[in-house]
């Protein structure tokens, strides 16, 4: 499977370039602010083109990963790879954040810089790509993987939320901050997902001391009522220690 990069990506950087073009060319051209707007614009748009228009390689088959992007162009054989997650960051101010593939090197095996972490047992990884270019859906990037890469593979996004839902919380006045919320959820699930009994006490902990020190509140922040009713749910989650399978 080859992914490929989305249509149209060339279009933004393009309509920088000629909208400051437009205003250096059209009016008296007197006017210091309309000039820095406008080459403002242009930087910004010839920046951006040059990004987009750099080499661009990912392929995913039976011998390994072919990597063709700033930074990385290589090979990576699966044997050098202890595993590989399909990731996704903790939303920002509400937003979701685009997936991303990682990757742990295997024992004396060097891939790259270790500029990120495996979301469950914290190995030192690398970020192998940021999905948010990408055409492909990360459900078929996930399905791929699962077939070549075998129990290297891991897709963190689906195990967090088969420990602990995605909590859908409207957004309105005076509501609990939302980063410090997602943080929060998103610690609770992937302590859930790592089946760590030391992690999910240290979940819970952090759980109950914000909520004695009261969370922040915001202008526009998370409903107040929907976000108690989550965390009382994902507390007793965590509380819950999983129960050892009886023999066969």
């Amino acid at each position: 499977m080859e992914l490929h990069r989305r249509p149209g990506r060339l279009l933004l950087p393009a309509i920088c370039i000629l909208a400051g073009i437009v205003l250096l060319t059209v009016g008296d051209g007197g006017r210091l602010l309309r000039t820095l707007v406008a080459l403002g614009g242009i930087a910004l748009g010839v920046v951006v083109l040059v990004g987009a228009l750099r080499p661009f390689r990912f392929v995913v088959d039976a011998d390994g990963l072919t990597v063709r992007r700033p930074g990385l162009r290589r090979t990576i054989r699966w044997p050098e790879l202890a595993a590989v997650v399909l990731d996704q960051p903790a939303p920002r101010s509400g937003v979701p954040a685009a997936p991303r593939l990682l990757a742990v090197p295997a024992t004396g095996t060097g891939i790259g810089p270790l500029d990120a972490r495996h979301p469950l047992d914290e190995r030192p990884a690398v970020v192998l790509l940021d999905l948010a270019g990408i055409r492909e859906s990360p459900g078929e990037i996930a399905a791929t993987l699962a077939r070549y890469a075998g129990e290297r593979f891991l897709d963190a996004r689906a195990l967090r939320r088969a420990a602990f839902a995605d909590p859908d919380f409207a957004v309105g006045l005076r509501g609990y901050r939302i980063d410090v919320v997602d943080a929060l959820i998103r610690g609770g699930q992937e302590a859930l997902a790592s089946g760590d009994p030391a992690r999910r006490r240290t979940a819970r902990a952090e759980i109950d001391q914000a909520r004695r020190a009261g969370l922040p509140v915001d202008l526009r922040g998370y409903s107040t009522l929907q976000v108690d009713e989550a965390l009382d749910a994902l507390g007793a989650a965590l509380a819950d220690e999983p129960a050892e399978r009886e023999p066969s």
